[in-house]
């Protein structure tokens, strides 16, 4: 199912020994369109320090009630890496981060996590991974990103926020939210608001079709026509997604659906 991302934000934290803060914001990964961390507040119970919680911590949310239980514990999160969550996270900060927690890292395989769908997956366990072959496995990731100095493309959510869309012809308005997976974290749309040039309507960009990011003028490139856009589907917040509204919006576009080859 598909969220707004939007919602999200602020919902408690819960550890397995008790609460840890609220979500104050996201870092997603601008290249495969996947949210990585939430940026998590932990109030006056760490002096406000914002800390980063991965979604492979997540189990059972419950979204109705507005928390997200994380496997791991208050002493963890108290003892983690100190990350300046205003600054661009770097791919070492990432390392130290994931290497705390003892989480595989995500990157330099086929899938959307590792090699596998959805963050819970990446645990050892699962598939017949061992301990020992995620150890390896991010050793060899972490030397590989050393090696070629990767950098990470992480953004942060609330940076987006009013960024301007620009189609091929002209501007088509501002983002004003992201619609999001709830299993796999994946971002499958910009929520884009056209008030400034066709007042009282919302569109929807699939992240997938983004061609450039400005990040020095705060502006985002698709290769769509105003038109285009203008004749697509409207986008109701106060209504839930379904596939057949997806189905409708790429056909108007002529282009296939980011689920085509999915087995669900």
């Amino acid at each position: 199912m598909l969220r707004k991302i939007n919602d999200i934000e602020g919902y408690a934290i819960l550890a397995t020994d008790g609460p840890i803060g609220h979500v104050k914001d996201f870092f997603f990964d601008d290249e495969s369109w996947v949210v990585r961390y939430l940026v998590v507040d932990t109030g006056n119970w760490l002096l406000s320090r914002k800390v980063l919680i991965s979604p492979i911590a997540i189990v059972q949310p419950d979204l109705e009630g507005k928390t997200l239980p994380v496997s791991i514990t208050k002493e963890q999160v108290k003892n983690s890496p100190d990350v300046d969550t205003e600054m661009p996270v770097s791919r070492q900060h990432e390392i130290r981060n994931l290497s705390y927690y003892g989480y595989p890292y995500y990157w330099g395989q086929a899938g959307m996590w590792g090699d596998v769908s959805t963050p819970g997956m990446m645990m050892t366990g699962y598939g017949g991974l061992t301990a020992t072959a995620h150890a390896e496995n991010n050793e060899m990731l972490r030397e590989e990103a050393i090696r070629q100095d990767q950098g990470s493309h992480l953004r942060s959510f609330k940076e987006v926020m009013g960024y301007h869309i620009h189609a091929i012809d002209g501007s088509i308005g501002h983002i004003q939210g992201l619609l999001v997976d709830e299993d796999t974290w994946a971002i499958h749309y910009f929520i884009v608001e056209t008030s400034n040039w066709w007042t009282g309507h919302q569109v929807l960009i699939p992240a997938q079709w983004i061609q450039d990011i400005n990040w020095s003028e705060a502006e985002i490139s698709v290769d769509l026509t105003r038109q285009a856009v203008k004749d697509a589907p409207r986008y109701d917040a106060e209504t839930k997604l379904d596939r057949e509204q997806e189905t409708g919006i790429h056909d108007h576009y002529g282009r296939a659906g980011y689920w085509v080859g999915d087995r669900g």
